[in-house]
């Protein structure tokens, strides 16, 4: 009920022929006054004129109020083919139940259901596998590996290249490359990924000795592992990329690991005498041609100066009969002085005068024996030089020392 259409007002007529509690109306009927604010009661009235060209006189039932009704209805429905695909995922639409298309992170539009419908696998994270154990994820973790909390010898008890039996745990690391073939070409890729790549392992520690997978050829198994998976889901078109293959342990089973630890420390201590052993030969080899060496070259060097000696000699020789074909006499005299002079400078010598009478004879035995001993120690007795040259003179007269 308006408040300007001519009825009572609720608070009164304070002034006489006034119409409201402001006065009188003013002229035109519902029209504001100038300057005043817009008429709520127009607004209304415009509203319900909007609605009434909608809907038929009798009401809701008519004919256009359905069809208002479906033109809702159709716009919710075009309004619920609008979808996100968040930064990691990847959209994958599919019509009526088939693959058609992919879409990329953001807002993106299909067809409302039930034509078509979307599916977002992220295809930015990385799944992990655990094949022998199942990892405890809430547990402690050592050197960058998550501690097992259980083991499963069904898959981790493999037989090696020489008949041993290794007790394997390891993990595999994978994500999605083609959303499109993850999605229907496999119907569970996670138990194919554990599926080959058990196969994978078992086959590859077949060709590998016992010694070889407990030590070095740990990495190299990784990456054989690796290759050999995803050539097996590249077969299958499973749209899977194996990024990494980790061994969690390598060991023999429990009920012989304290008799395989006595073979290994055995194994470590035959090394080390081996090594033991290497180190004294190539020490003591090269020693010992050192020496052969040392002791050839010494004797070629004796052998060298004697021949040099002797030809020496033998020139020297040569010389001394050149110069006694020349000089024969002169050449005799000065070999006797010089073998005579050899001779008398080894013994001591006793100068007697013939005036001299009743000399008592004497016999040096001391001076002798001193001698003797000193030519037995490689010595020569020292002989006085000037006894040499009157010892000469009275031997030859007239001879002259050189």
């Amino acid at each position: 009920m308006a408040w300007n259409n001519g009825g009572p007002s609720p608070w009164g007529n304070p002034r006489p022929g006034g119409g409201g509690p402001w006065g009188n109306p003013p002229p035109g009927g519902n029209r504001p006054p100038p300057g005043g604010g817009p008429d709520v009661d127009e607004i209304i009235r415009q509203a319900q004129q909007t609605v009434r060209r909608w809907l038929p006189r009798g009401g809701m039932g008519g004919g256009r109020g359905l069809a208002l009704a479906a033109v809702v209805l159709l716009g919710l429905w075009g309004l619920s083919g609008v979808y996100r695909v968040q930064p990691d995922e990847l959209g994958v639409v599919m019509r009526f139940g088939a693959f058609n298309r992919t879409a990329p992170p953001g807002l993106n539009y299909r067809i409302p259901w039930p034509v078509e419908a979307v599916t977002t696998p992220r295809v930015t994270r990385i799944n992990r596998v655990d094949v022998g154990f199942r990892s405890n994820v809430d547990g402690p973790v050592q050197g960058g590996r998550i501690t097992p909390a259980r083991d499963v010898l069904a898959e981790s008890l493999m037989l090696t290249g020489d008949e041993n039996i290794v007790d394997i745990d390891f993990a595999v690391f994978w994500r999605i490359r083609d959303a499109g073939e993850f999605l229907f070409n496999t119907r569970n890729p996670e138990d194919t990924v554990k599926s080959a790549a058990e196969s994978v392992m078992r086959e590859i520690i077949g060709r590998t000795p016992i010694q070889a997978a407990l030590t070095e050829a740990r990495a190299q198994i990784e990456q054989d592992v690796r290759r050999g998976t995803q050539a097996i889901m590249d077969q299958y078109g499973a749209g899977v990329e194996i990024t990494q293959v980790q061994m969690q342990k390598v060991d023999p089973p429990a009920a012989v690991i304290d008799a395989f630890r006595d073979v290994q420390r055995a194994n470590a201590d035959r090394e080390r005498l081996r090594n033991e052993a290497e180190s004294y030969r190539n020490d003591i080899i090269p020693r010992a041609r050192g020496e052969a060496e040392r002791m050839v070259q010494e004797a070629t060097g004796f052998r060298d100066s004697q021949i040099a000696r002797a030809r020496g000699e033998a020139g020297r020789f040569n010389a001394v009969l050149a110069a006694y074909s020349q000089a024969q006499d002169v050449t005799v005299r000065r070999l006797y002085l010089e073998t005579m002079e050899d001779i008398l400078r080894r013994n001591n010598m006793i100068l007697v005068d013939d005036r001299l009478q009743g000399l008592v004879p004497f016999l040096p035995l001391g001076e002798g024996q001193n001698r003797a001993g000193a030519q037995g120690q490689g010595q020569r007795a020292p002989v006085p030089a000037p006894a040499v040259a009157p010892v000469l003179n009275q031997a030859r007269p007239g001879v002259q020392p050189r």
